[in-house]
């Protein structure tokens, strides 16, 4: 069998080779376009969630196979650029903010991120700019000096700059090199791949799904439905797995901290199928502890060691919650000189040749989608599922890690060498990709009238839309239901 993409994705979740050929694939032209292979990682991102969901599903449901999966590159690339084609009322989303661009340097190109109030006051202030500064007077800063100070000096005060690099600079960096010896997707326990987190006794690995059964009342296979999933993921990547993990019929509950305000907009796109709550950490950790007591999953997407002094670690969830499935998502990774610095996809694409790959002599460029974000995110909630499968046949839970940076790499460096012969579907010779209408639905809900991407993951009898559309964010309990 050629290894392809979706092949070696699916190695390492761990998942069973024979499920494979179950996995259809519809191209078509048009989609995804860039100089690296952008479609081919989405497919397999998706691809790999969809099977471990059917997977899931047919193990509850007690079924004689699993379910066939589509992966149809209109439903794909329509949701890798959700954020891009949600209208909330009418009106598009602003997805970058004026100070979160490129810009040029005394020596080349620097990237900054900005969307946050409090990571622009950073870096106005990093800069000496005033706070009121225009994109005309930061230009003018940045021009005359130099992109791996400008990185550091922004970084050091706690904003977000980063120089650009050349796929073989990213190689030679003391980053790239720590990613470089680490999977793709890092599973930690004692067995390894898919080991467990903690003893197969107690905690959360005696539940299954709390009574509710994977098929709902008009027969729609809904895998995870029962599971509680603790979200505590901001911006993209996390939202994106635990939004899909609402898909399949999780109790996901997102918990903010009540200082650190989400985007409205983002909320959008990437709440649907969730609720969403306010939790002080520090004040209230009786309703933190009482929520962790009965969650089945806990999702991580701050840098690492942001959340460690709240007992919040990976490592702590674990000890403490033996059965408990943890999934952690990182800019730059847990380890290495950036393990503990913020990140965003379009940051990452710039740190790791990506943005020098798409761009030209003249100027940087980026991928056609934050596909970082977007596939990293499906990952995340692949490997969930699998580790729901594990823990419905073994008792166990499990620790995984996934980083942007580290998917990033597998784009630049991974996916050509997985792709031979007609390993991937020729999408030259599929359906034309026209317009997104196919894959676009329109839902009214506490946030307005939204126009939404459908999820692209799917298999047979599972579900076509989320349950619910966001509500609005921070206005429900901090309890399960």
């Amino acid at each position: 069998m050629t290894h392809t993409p979706m092949a070696a994705v699916w190695e390492e979740l761990g998942g069973d080779p024979a499920l494979l050929p179950g996995v259809s694939t519809v191209a078509r032209a048009g989609t995804l376009e860039a100089a690296l292979p952008v479609r081919a990682l989405a497919r397999a991102c998706v691809g790999a969630c969809a099977l471990a969901a059917a997977e899931l599903g047919a193990r509850r449901a007690g079924l004689a196979r699993v379910p066939r999966v589509i992966v149809d590159d209109g439903a794909v690339a329509t949701a890798f650029v959700s954020e891009r084609h949600l209208r909330i009322d009418g009106r598009a989303p602003l997805n970058f903010a004026p100070l979160s661009r490129f810009w040029r340097t005394a020596d080349g190109w620097v990237r900054t991120h900005a969307n946050y109030p409090h990571h622009r006051a950073r870096l106005l202030s990093a800069l000496g700019a005033a706070d009121d500064a225009s994109p005309e007077d930061v230009a003018a800063l940045l021009a005359g000096r130099s992109a791996r100070e400008v990185e550091e000096t922004v970084y050091a005060a706690g904003g977000l700059a980063v120089a650009l690099r050349t796929p073989e600079e990213w190689s030679a960096h003391a980053q790239g090199r720590a990613l470089a010896e680490h999977p793709l997707i890092e599973w930690d326990g004692p067995a390894g791949r898919g080991g467990p987190a903690g003893g197969g006794q107690g905690g959360a690995g005696g539940r299954r799904g709390r009574g509710l059964g994977p098929l709902s009342a008009d027969g729609t296979l809904l895998p995870a439905a029962g599971v509680r999933v603790l979200d505590l993921t901001r911006v993209i990547a996390g939202p994106v797995a635990t939004r899909t993990l609402a898909l399949l019929g999780a109790d996901v509950l997102r918990v903010d901290a009540p200082h650190l305000p989400e985007d409205p907009d983002a909320h959008a796109d990437t709440g649907f199928g969730k609720r969403s709550a306010l939790l002080d950490l520090t004040a209230d950790r009786r309703a933190l502890d009482e929520l962790l007591a009965s969650a089945d999953v806990v999702v991580t997407g701050y840098r690492p060691g942001a959340l460690d002094r709240f007992g919040l670690s990976p490592e702590a969830l674990a000890e403490r919650r033996p059965g408990l499935v943890v999934a952690q998502v990182s800019a730059w990774g847990a380890y290495g000189p950036w393990g503990g610095r913020r990140g965003f996809d379009s940051l990452v694409q710039v740190a790791t040749g990506i943005a020098a790959t798409e761009g030209s002599p003249q100027r940087p460029g980026a991928l056609p989608a934050q596909a970082l974000d977007h596939g990293t995110g499906y990952l995340l909630a692949a490997a969930v599922l699998r580790a729901l499968t594990e823990r419905e046949e073994r008792g166990h839970g499990a620790v995984v890690r996934l980083a942007l940076a580290r998917t990033a790499m597998w784009l630049t460096d991974g996916i050509g060498r997985q792709e031979g012969a007609g390993a991937v579907p020729d999408a030259s010779a599929g359906e034309p990709y026209d317009r997104p209408d196919a894959w676009l639905s329109e839902r009214a809900g506490p946030a307005g009238l939204l126009v939404h991407a459908l999820p692209p993951v799917a298999f047979a009898g599972g579900p076509a839309d989320w349950a619910r559309p966001p509500g609005r964010w921070g206005t429900d309990p901090a309890r399960w239901t």
